[in-house]
C-alpha cells in the first residue's frame, strides 16, 4: 500500500472535522508543523525505533506542544498508537489538496485507445462530478496499448475500464 493511500482517511477526517467546527486554517497550521518536525532527520530516526505508542505520543506532543489544542494532540495519538507519525507530511499534502478542491476544480486524466468525442467526454464529466461532488475538466491522452475504453485517473485513485484490463483478468482467471 503506498504511503497515499495510507494517509488519506487520516486526512480525510481530519479536513472533515476541521470543515465542520470552521478550524481549516488552524489545522493546517497544526499539520504543517507537526510534519515539519516528524520530517527532522533525528526524529525520523527515533519514529521508526520500537519505543511504546504512548510513550511516542507523549514526546512527540511535547515537542509540538504550543502548536497544539486538545483535538490536534488526540490526533497526535492516534497517529502514534497506530505507528503513522512518520505520515504526517503526507497528510498535510493531502489535507491540503483537499482544501484547495472545495472550491476548485480538479484535473482528471482520461487515456482511450482513440480520441473521445464531446459527448463522451460530457458523460464522463458528468458522471465523474456526481461521484466526486467536485467541478471536473478532463485531459485526454490517446494509449493505444489499452486497445479500447478508457482508464482514468486522479491521484493514486484509477478506474480502469479498458479492454487490455480485462483480458488480462480473464487470462488470471483461467490460469489460475
Amino acid at each position: 500500500m503506498s504511503m497515499a493511500t495510507i494517509a488519506r482517511p487520516y486526512a480525510k477526517a481530519i479536513f472533515d472535522f476541521a470543515v465542520e467546527h470552521h478550524s481549516i486554517e488552524h489545522w493546517q497550521n497544526m499539520l504543517a508543523f507537526s510534519a515539519q518536525v516528524s520530517a527532522h532527520k533525528q526524529v525520523t530516526q527515533w519514529l521508526s525505533g520500537v519505543m511504546h505508542s504512548e510513550k511516542t505520543a507523549q514526546i512527540f506532543i511535547s515537542l509540538c506542544s504550543d502548536h497544539l489544542d486538545e483535538f490536534s494532540k488526540n490526533f497526535i495519538k492516534i497517529m502514534a498508537q497506530n505507528g503513522r507519525l512518520s505520515l504526517l507530511p503526507e497528510v498535510l499534502k493531502q489535507f491540503m489538496a483537499l482544501r484547495a478542491m472545495i472550491n476548485s476544480v480538479i484535473d482528471i486524466q482520461v487515456f482511450s485507445a482513440i480520441p473521445l468525442n464531446e459527448d463522451q467526454k460530457k458523460k464522463i464529466i458528468f458522471a465523474l462530478e456526481k461521484r466526486l461532488q467536485l467541478k471536473v475538466t478532463l485531459n485526454c491522452k490517446i494509449d493505444e496499448s489499452i486497445l479500447a475504453g478508457v482508464i482514468i485517473r486522479h491521484g493514486d485513485r484509477v478506474i480502469d475500464g479498458s479492454v487490455s484490463n480485462r483480458l488480462k483478468r480473464l487470462k488470471n482467471f483461467l490460469l489460475s
